[in-house]
């Protein structure tokens, strides 16, 4: 019998071995399709699920082997890898790195995870020793010191001996000058290292830092899927057997690698959502363009992934997953902590969901091992999940049903809680877990410039169904596509998936017509490469097609768009297209750079099959029962109905089904609410849509609701997100777009915070001041379209080059504003006297740029432009380029029209009454929870030294009656000569901040924060200065001071580093600015009653309190700019002693290799970081420069210093200090 006739007969096998299930959709022979669906880990009953799956739909026994007579493919995705890489379960690792780069990967870009964590935890670090090489590349490809090969052989023999067989090598510049990295990848293979991963091989693009971690990633994780891979093989020997990479194509298992399986999972489901809604889509008329357009939803059991298709993929080549940064290509996929097994909880005030997840073992209170409530649970309490119709694979045995008493029970008592009835409860909880996973969805669509309206919700999953009518609705979507295997759709994907590779090399080169035959050079290399890969591997009959891609951005700018090669003008309009769908406007004038280019090698999957049946007449639906179910009517209101039971087999293609009704399938539950309609159609999908118009004014009541105090406070939070989203893809300036400095708010009728989202907490709540300028000198006079900018500190500023823009919004036709909104950025120039407007020396505001006061930037919707150059162009030192200042000032009116686009859609929503009661809601709650805190905390004071003299005194006094307390800045120094001045608002912020990081909980920041608190600042002080004092200082230094005072008068905690370490350099040609992070302080942990009952370390070299910023990656410093990385390490021992000690600063040093001005302000070198409660002070920080003659010269907190090539810039960051006497524990 030929080759040919015996593949034509045999079985396929596709698999998604999930974290709890594993699903498989066997191929037969005759090419219809079979499911089965059964736990990952079930040790008693077989050794891998995937094996036992396919034995059980052969009919063979548990030891028969799976043979190639029977099987002719397997393809499968796993998530084995994103376990180990969650879990930390991976391999053993070395890592070889450039000498002066051993803490590269833990430093990474400074910033923290979370703001407002006292204690900053860092994701857990995957290698385990660090090798530092004697080698350096420049960025051009010279060679400053060639690899010591002796040296290197002598480390690598002592991790080898300690035990380690993996090694991840990385070195700078790596990724296009080759040698030295393949030299050491040959030294660790001939001593005996089992896997080599070289980060030119794992991912050749420029940015060292995430290029290291993916290659660190890959050598942790090959190793474990290499032993996964063995063992499925090894029950089936012969056959072949394929795995789905992140990128969404198929490769072969043998060559299968740890940096591309870490969405091997999702990345199926996504591709069978694309095949199937093709499909189903095609022929429609509401295709656009004949592609399907659809928006994934795929709520598992701890978490929902969301994903946007509209004809092509769409990939990431730069991601986080699990704290770890991966430049790998990955299919774009945005995940939220709501799943079935999501968390409920009452904390009081607000009803909350997740992110904590009861998992699959105790699981939701209904699973019959005394879990905690959870969304699940809440569906079978409304009815939306019938016992009887759910699998009954529950209890000791695995042979009950759902335990509907024990729900019962437990919503009773939150009830009794809440005086609300129980269903009610969880109907509320359910309103909240659908709007968390539309906040999501508007992540990926809204936000990228789609309109959601026009989709399809194309819903899979085990839990999506139950979700997916409300989900849409919150979206104003009105079509939901439901397919027949969607509760199995990752493992259906696997089958439809192309086989693929892709390649991709950074090139860095302008994108002029001269370079264009290098860049096709290297695309034709790359893509020679990709096609015999996966020749070699191929199993399916059809040829390669090779698609080639350039990743364009603009110069001076990150964000790279990958677009088709092709002619310079076909690559520029490409670009242009796509930049403006997302970003909405082309920056004029700024040239194209191609950062790199990648191709993909493609043999196409199998199309689906799916047979078309003909429409039967519409009938009565056969229903097995009716059910009671709660859930809001047409008229929007929640109560109980009558709901048809109807089982999935029992319909045929033409039945039209009415809602509300409950459609139970063997893998998943749709529930089709009041107002929508589901139909059968021709190919056995699903399609639901509303055909009544949703009740659009919610009746809500102005009262304090447990429920919508959750609602609103996400939305209020998400309408300043999304105004933040629109700012940092429209924006100009590199500070706002990449460093992230930043944020937008929304304020009430009287100018109080209602929400903001802050990327530095510097900025907030000071808006509040400014906008409570423009209401105050514009009262009466103000129209609609008009909007107003200020930047002046003495008026609610920070520093001039922080720009304010504000809107008022007007609803109807009232005469008045009904809220602001505002948008504030750090502009890259705004004057002065030195570019950057940052200056060391400044001793007078005029010298620090151009002041800007509630000047009307738009009147009655007209930009002012010409006036508002005049201004930017005026004074002692104007700006240096007013058109990037209007370009900025542009992207804040536009995040500014967004939100005032959001907040009209909230009124017809809900109302003008229910938004303002709410608005003042949000307020109290917030304030509730600062009270709270208060009453734990004790009377103190505090005198912090600065190292120019000045000090800054702090009392804070608690009146535990009310509740309340008072911070007195009475005794800080007078205002300064020098620019260590801060203005009213940027100490508000420095307090806000403290008293936010007192609450253990994510509480939207708002005006309600600081009703309990009562602040004076003496007029004059250095915290309310009189005009024309300078104050760029202030901004950046003396807050952190202000805020490490707050914490020593507290007694909570050590100071962190007291500085921000802002080093600039420039010429004509060059500016640069950067803060440079150090020790964060130790502090102690107390109970309710105000007991210490622990405390924890201080964290080495981390942006701490009132910065975040990013620290631009070594490799593209050095790309950009004249100078040299030499390093940048944890400085060892500089934090203070204590029981928990404080965390380390860094050392980083800087080679100029061409002549500029390089300046530092910084603080933090004469007194170091306080110790708490017997711990030691952290070390002092150190400034100095290092001539290329070997002389050394000290520089003071403030220096300035003219750099010659060759010489060196060093800057030692303070420790944090250390908590509770060294030697107690």
């Amino acid at each position: 019998m030929s080759q040919q006739a015996s593949s034509l007969a045999r079985w396929q096998f596709w698999i998604d071995r999930g974290g709890t299930f594993t699903d498989v959709v066997g191929k037969r022979p005759d090419g219809t399709l079979v499911t089965h669906k059964l736990l990952s880990e079930n040790p008693e009953q077989y050794k891998d699920a995937a094996v036992a799956g396919i034995r059980h739909l052969l009919g063979l026994r548990p030891s028969e082997p799976v043979t190639p007579a029977l099987v002719e493919c397997v393809k499968m995705g796993t998530t084995v890898a994103t376990n180990a890489l969650l879990e930390r379960k991976g391999e053993p690792t070395l890592l070889i790195t450039t000498k002066g780069f051993k803490d590269a990967l833990r430093i990474a870009y400074q910033n923290r995870p979370r703001l407002f964590d006292r204690h900053i935890v860092l994701p857990e670090l995957l290698y385990e020793r660090v090798v530092e090489a004697q080698e350096r590349m420049g960025a051009h490809g010279e060679v400053i010191e060639p690899l010591d090969e002796a040296h290197l052989k002598e480390r690598l023999w002592g991790a080898y001996d300690a035990g380690l067989r993996s090694a991840a090598i990385v070195f700078m510049h790596g990724y296009r000058y080759t040698a030295h990295e393949e030299a050491a990848a040959r030294i660790a293979r001939e001593i005996g290292f089992t896997q080599v991963s070289a980060s030119h091989a794992t991912s050749p693009m420029m940015k060292l830092v995430s290029r290291g971690d993916t290659t660190v990633v890959d050598a942790y994780l090959s190793p474990i899927l290499r032993r996964y891979v063995d063992q499925v093989a090894s029950e089936m020997p012969g056959v072949k057997l394929f795995f789905m990479q992140s990128s969404g194509g198929l490769t072969d298992a043998q060559v299968f690698q740890g940096k591309d399986a870490i969405l091997s999972g999702p990345a199926g489901g996504i591709v069978g959502m694309a095949r199937t809604a093709e499909l189903a889509f095609r022929s429609d008329p509401a295709g656009l363009a004949g592609h399907a357009k659809v928006i994934g939803f795929d709520m598992g059991g701890t978490s929902t992934d969301v994903s946007h298709y509209a004809g092509e993929f769409e990939r990431e080549f730069e991601t986080q997953v699990a704290g770890v940064r991966m430049r790998a290509p990955m299919m774009s996929i945005h995940t939220v902590a709501a799943g079935g097994g999501s968390i409920l909880g009452f904390d009081g005030a607000r009803f909350r969901v997740g992110p904590e997840s009861a998992g699959a073992n105790p699981g939701p209170a209904s699973y019959r091992r005394g879990g905690p409530l959870a969304v699940t649970d809440a569906n079978v309490m409304v009815g939306k999940i019938q016992p009887a119709h759910f699998p009954k694979v529950f209890g000791h045995a695995a042979n009950e049903a759902l335990d509907g008493d024990a729900v019962a029970q437990k919503f009773g008592d939150l009830a009794a809680q809440t005086g609300r009835s129980a269903e009610d409860v969880a109907h509320g909880f359910i309103q909240i877990a659908v709007q968390q996973m539309a906040n999501a969805i508007k992540k990926i669509s809204v936000a990228r410039g789609y309109d959601v309206t026009r989709y399809t919700l194309q819903c899979f999953g085990g839990a999506g169904g139950q979700h997916a009518c409300l989900v849409a609705d919150a979206l104003g979507m009105t079509r939901v596509f439901v397919h027949p295997l969607a509760g199995v759709l990752s493992a259906y994907g696997m089958g439809l998936a192309d086989q693929n590779v892709i390649r991709e090399q950074a090139v860095e080169t302008k994108l002029v017509p001269e370079a264009l035959a290098g860049i096709e050079a290297t695309l034709d290399q790359l893509a020679t490469t990709a096609r015999t890969e996966l020749e070699r591997q191929q199993v399916g009959a059809g040829t390669a097609v090779v698609h080639r891609r350039v990743h364009v951005r603009y110069e001076g700018s990150d964000s790279a768009l990958i677009v088709p090669f092709g002619s310079l003008a076909e690559i520029t309009a490409g670009f242009e297209a796509a930049y403006r769908q997302r970003f909405a406007f082309l920056m004029q004038g700024k040239g194209l750079v191609v950062e790199a280019v990648s191709v993909e090698a493609v043999v196409p999957g199998d199309a689906p099959v799916e047979p078309r049946h003909a429409l039967q007449p519409a009938r009565e639906v056969p229903r097995r029962s009716t059910v009671r179910m709660y859930t809001g009517g047409v008229d929007g209101v929640p109560a109980w109905h009558d709901a048809a039971l109807v089982v999935r087999e029992d319909l045929r293609p033409g039945d039209v089904i009415p809602g509300p009704a409950i459609i139970a399938e063997k893998n998943a539950t749709t529930i089709v609410e009041p107002g929508w309609e589901a139909a059968l159609t021709d190919l056995d999908h699903l399609l639901l849509n509303r055909r009544v118009a949703r009740a659009v004014q919610h009746a809500v009541g102005t009262t304090v609701d447990p429920v919508l105090l959750e609602v609103f406070n996400n939305l209020f939070m998400n309408i300043a997100e999304q105004m933040g989203l629109q700012l940092q893809n429209t924006a100009y300036s590199v500070n706002i777009k990449e460093r992230l400095d930043f944020s937008c708010a929304l304020f009430d009728t009287d100018g109080n915070l209602i929400a903001n989202a802050p990327h530095m907490p510097v900025h907030l709540g000071s808006m509040g001041e400014s906008i409570k300028t423009v209401i105050r000198e514009n009262s009466g006079k103000m129209q609609p379209g008009d909007v107003f900018v200020l930047n002046d500190p003495y008026h609610g500023g920070t520093h001039l080059p922080d720009i304010t823009v504000i809107t008022p919004v007007y609803i109807a036709n009232e005469a008045e504003p009904t809220f602001y909104v505002g948008s504030r950025g750090h502009h890259a120039d705004v004057g002065g006297t030195t570019p950057g407007s940052m200056p060391p020396f400044s001793t007078r505001i005029e010298e620090e740029g151009v002041q800007i006061n509630n000047v009307k930037l738009v009147e009655r919707g007209v930009l002012r432009e010409a006036e508002m150059i005049a201004l930017l162009s005026s004074g002692e030192y104007p700006s240096r380029n007013p058109q990037q200042n209007m370009a900025d000032l542009r992207a804040q009116i536009a995040a500014n029209e967004k939100g005032q686009q959001e907040l009209r859609r909230m009124v017809a929503e809900f109302g003008l009454d229910v938004v303002q009661a709410y608005m003042r809601h949000v307020q109290d709650n917030a304030e509730e929870s600062v009270r709270r805190v208060i009453t734990r905390l004790k009377d103190g004071a505090f005198t912090l030294p600065l190292d120019n003299g000045a000090q800054i005194s702090v009392a804070v006094k608690v009146d535990a009656q009310s509740r309340s307390a008072t911070i007195d800045f009475t005794g800080t120094s007078a205002q300064q000569t020098n620019n260590f001045n801060a203005p009213t608002a940027v100490c508000m912020a420095a307090v806000l901040y403290v008293f936010r990081t007192l609450v253990d909980d994510d509480i939207p920041l708002n005006a309600g924060c600081l009703k309990p608190l009562n602040v004076i600042i003496p007029p004059g002080s250095m915290l309310n200065p009189n005009p024309p004092a300078s104050v760029v200082a202030g901004n950046v230094e003396t807050s952190t001071c202000i805020t490490n005072a707050l914490y020593g008068a507290l007694g909570l905690m050590a100071a962190g580093q007291c500085t921000m370490n802002n080093f600039t350099f420039g010429s004509t040609r060059y500016q640069y600015y950067e803060t440079i992070s150090g020790g964060s302080g130790a502090g102690g942990m107390w109970d309710a009653n105000g007991q210490l009952v622990g405390g924890f370390d201080g964290t080495s070299v981390v942006q701490c309190h009132m910065t975040n910023s990013r620290l631009t990656d070594p490799e593209v410093l050095e790309f950009r700019f004249p100078v040299r990385l030499e390093g940048y390490e944890i400085r060892k021992g500089s934090g203070g002693a204590g029981q928990y000690k404080g965390g380390d600063g860094g050392i980083r040093r800087v080679r100029f290799l061409e002549p500029m001005t390089a300046s530092i302000l910084s603080n933090g070198r004469h007194h170091g970081a306080f110790g708490m409660a017997g711990g030691q002070p952290g070390a002092v920080g150190i400034n100095k420069v290092v001539r290329s003659d070997g002389r050394v010269e000290l520089l003071d907190h403030i220096g300035q210093a003219e750099m010659a090539p060759g010489d060196v810039f060093e800057i030692h960051t303070p420790g944090g200090g250390g908590f509770g006497a060294p030697g107690t524990k």
